[in-house]
């Protein structure tokens, strides 16, 4: 039986959030290979040490590793398990994710292309990541993020109230102030505007910030924040929503820009990193300038008032999400490591 390592994150229990890496680990288990996997570590030092001894103690039950890569202190993780990796005679598969990964390409080149160029295979869900790293591999496989379609109940949306969700870790580089902002400048035109705000504290302070800024406005009563939720119920809770607000200041992807699509949510999103590849504006979304809450809630006001629009992005959301269903994405994992097979 051919056995596969995945390295990355698996912290579905303690944040809320599922790696990519973990989904695939669960994908397939439920196939003819045999799992290997870490880590499950918040610390980062723990963290560490689990992948580390993982790739060793396990040494016996897998063929090849795939592994998790993002920039900065993350990126370090990687360099040390490839090290081992290689004298275990273990090949690997790097998959490229985070929007702040061409920053850190360029802070550390040498680094960055040395680690590219030792694996075996590289994928990335971003096609701006493809193209941005093509110098260094020309043979980078784009494989977007999967979901199972399923699970999200799709409600169309023609005459929306303003009722706002967003959807993020409580950190710097996802902007969750922003959503305030634009909250308090809807008020004056849509007083009954409301927002949920879901996601872990990533203990940054962004948290705190957010909590500030509400009390600032006097908007306690027209924000709900929610913590983490479990995946199986991300498609329920979304649906208690029109609008999706996506204010993120890199993005190598955005599941949750997708999750919501497949609900029929109403899109308003940053234009950064991966988006305005991913996402038609004006049809599938309405995309808005980095770090703008004025244009972002001119845009939802537009949703509330525009005859026709909400009906048009709500469809046109959900076509594009069902394109990344499971049944399209798994078996392009499954052609990459077919060439494993043992």
């Amino acid at each position: 039986m051919t056995g596969i390592y995945f390295a990355g994150n698996f912290l579905s229990k303690s944040t809320g959030l599922v790696g990519v890496n973990e989904t695939l680990a669960e994908k397939f288990s439920h196939s003819n290979w045999q799992i290997v996997t870490a880590s499950k570590y918040k610390n980062r030092i723990l963290r560490m040490a689990d992948f580390l001894l993982t790739a060793f103690l396990n040494r016996k039950y897998y063929n090849f590793a795939v592994l998790e890569v993002y920039s900065f202190l993350a990126f370090r993780w990687v360099e040390l398990l490839c090290v081992l990796l290689r004298r275990l005679d273990k090949p690997y598969i790097l998959s490229l994710h985070g929007g702040r990964l061409p920053e850190f390409a360029q802070a550390e080149p040498v680094r960055f292309k040395n680690l590219l160029q030792s694996a075996s295979k590289v994928t990335t869900p971003s096609i701006l990541l493809k193209n941005t790293f093509s110098t260094i591999r020309d043979d980078i496989a784009y494989i977007p993020n999967g979901i199972d379609i399923d699970q999200y109940p799709f409600r169309l949306i023609t005459d929306p109230e303003p009722h706002l969700i967003w959807m993020r870790a409580f950190h710097a580089i996802y902007n969750p102030k922003m959503a305030i902002n634009v909250l308090n400048l809807l008020q004056k035109k849509s007083p009954n505007s409301k927002l949920l705000m879901i996601g872990p504290d990533s203990g940054d302070g962004s948290f705190e910030s957010v909590r500030k800024l509400i009390d600032d406005y006097r908007l306690s009563e027209k924000v709900n924040l929610t913590g983490a939720v479990p995946k199986s119920m991300i498609g329920q809770v979304l649906s208690q929503g029109n609008i999706f607000l996506n204010t993120t200041n890199y993005e190598s992807f955005g599941i949750s820009l997708l999750e919501a699509a497949a609900c029929g949510l109403c899109n308003v999103t940053t234009n950064v990193g991966e988006l305005p590849y991913l996402w038609k504006n004006e049809s599938e979304a309405l995309l808005v300038p980095q770090n703008d809450p004025i244009s972002m809630s001119i845009a939802v006001q537009r949703i509330l008032s525009e005859p026709g629009l909400a009906k048009k992005l709500s469809i046109n959301a959900r076509k594009k999400a069902e394109t990344f269903d499971w049944s399209h994405i798994l078996p392009l994992w499954e052609q990459l490591f077919s060439e494993y097979l043992v």
